[in-house]
């Protein structure tokens, strides 16, 4: 029978006991024997791998060594020095059971997708080519895979065959948004391979722009409740041998958006083989609510009905991040339906405005760590409605930040400015973290999933601890 593997975990003296607490727990689960080794440290982000290497000692009979997640620096210091194989471990040591695998990992072929991302740019005409390639290019980068060019009624753009020539030079696929005949062919010349839209009032232009151009076209009904004529358009380009996508219409909340649920079932089931796309702007632009669950569960509706393509725009405010959420909503859903799995610890990106899960200590554990404190350097946390400051002289708690900081001043009355600027700043993340039930952990940017922070992780060098 095989030994079980032996790990030695490197901490610092204040995380020990909670340290030694969970390994007592998850190494017989998992089938590995635990060793901790505590350096002369109080806290453990602030290890460096030279430093590890310097002090770390009974290494012998080890079979591989895990380091705290914040140990700074290459691990080759700490692999020379001790001749064992090296690691870095969670951030936070309560993630070591999910670190080890004892939690539902995302599989490895995780990430497919067939759900075709259509980005549009919404009144093209004003932007110059040069605005019109960056914005493209970035919902390129974001997932997108076709830039669509909206072009504004009323009027003729006769810059769309220049505009689409820009960035099929940047080498972008490209469609163009207009019932504008002189539009579309300027643009279907110029290399678009998509037109949207076509209904009964023009579906006579499609056979010419497919045998010219070999253009696709999204075919669409005269208003959203008129399935008559959105079977007679389809009829129509089956007839002209027209490649073409139907799009039933999503309608807003309030306006009909059930029914209109109901007729892509019922296009689904007239056309059970034909190409489907769904413009999810109506939904996500038109109701206040943050887009990211809109697009997830409009990309599941998708995905089990066969509908390959989806429009979107980025124009309100609360929509910004529209196509990065379905490049990630699309990856989700197709795991989901392909495996029969629920979506849920696959896509952690999509969790924005509160996190996956949240730690706490608990009393207990802080009044621990209030007794064995032995500097005057400030462990800020956040648990159950109230911020937490301790240190050597004080454990102070409340729910106020400028409270808690006017304690402290009170007990040290020439606190140096950059600390306290610094204090300040974890408060407000800590209650920002407590407001909207988020991780918090002093000198760590808070978890935005995908959307960028320009938080900077490293500000604790300057004073934290």
């Amino acid at each position: 029978m095989t030994a079980p593997q032996r790990i030695l975990f490197v901490t610092g003296k204040l995380a020990e006991p909670s340290l030694r607490k969970l390994l007592a727990d998850l190494a017989p689960r998992i089938g590995f024997e635990a060793d901790v080794a505590v350096l002369p440290i109080t806290v453990a982000a602030l290890l460096t791998t030279n430093w590890v290497a310097r002090h770390l000692r009974g290494t012998d009979g080890t079979d591989r060594i895990v380091l705290p997640g914040f140990c700074r620096g290459p691990i080759e210091d700490v692999v020379q020095a001790t001749g064992r194989p090296v690691e870095r471990g969670p951030k936070d040591l309560r993630d070591l059971p999910e670190y080890f695998g004892t939690q539902a990992t995302r599989p490895k072929e995780y990430g497919m997708y067939d759900i075709q991302i259509i980005a549009e740019i919404n009144h093209a005409s004003s932007l110059s080519h040069e605005q019109l390639r960056y914005e493209a290019q970035q919902l390129a980068a974001d997932g997108a895979d076709v830039i669509d060019l909206g072009c504004d009624p009323g009027a003729t753009w006769t810059g769309v065959g220049d505009a689409v020539r820009t960035l099929r030079d940047a080498g972008l696929r490209v469609s163009v948004d207009s019932f504008n005949p002189v539009e579309v062919e300027l643009a279907l010349s110029a290399g678009a391979e998509l037109v949207l839209s076509v209904n009964r009032t023009n579906v006579d232009r499609a056979k010419e722009w497919h045998e010219r151009f070999g253009a696709e076209v999204v075919v669409i009904p005269e208003t959203p409740a008129d399935i008559d004529s959105l079977d007679a358009a389809v009829e129509r380009l089956i007839r002209d041998g027209v490649r073409f996508r139907i799009d039933p219409i999503i309608e807003p909340i309030g306006i009909g958006f059930a029914a209109s649920l109901g007729r892509y079932l019922e296009v689904r089931r007239k056309y059970p083989t034909a190409e489907m796309m769904m413009g999810v702007g109506n939904l996500t632009e038109l109701t206040d609510v943050d887009s990211a669950g809109v697009n997830v569960m409009l990309a599941g509706f998708c995905q089990e009905l066969g509908i390959r393509s989806v429009l979107t725009t980025q124009v309100i405010s609360w929509c910004r991040t529209c196509v990065r959420e379905l490049d990630l909503a699309r990856r989700l859903v197709h795991f989901a339906v392909r495996e029969r799995v629920v979506p849920k610890r696959l896509e952690p990106s999509l969790v924005m405005l509160r996190d996956p899960k949240v730690h706490e200590m608990g009393d207990e554990a802080l009044r621990d760590l209030a007794a064995r404190v032995t500097d005057r350097n400030y462990r800020l946390f956040a648990e159950r409605g109230e911020l937490h400051a301790i240190n050597n002289a004080m454990h102070l708690r409340g729910g106020d930040p400028f409270a808690l900081f006017e304690q402290m001043c009170r007990r040290d009355p020439k606190m140096d400015p950059d600390h306290a600027f610094y204090l300040g700043f974890e408060l407000c993340k800590a209650l920002t973290a407590l407001t909207l039930g988020k991780q918090y952990t002093q000198d760590q940017a808070l978890r935005w999933g995908l959307l960028p922070s320009a938080e900077m992780d490293q500000h604790h060098e300057r004073g934290g601890n």
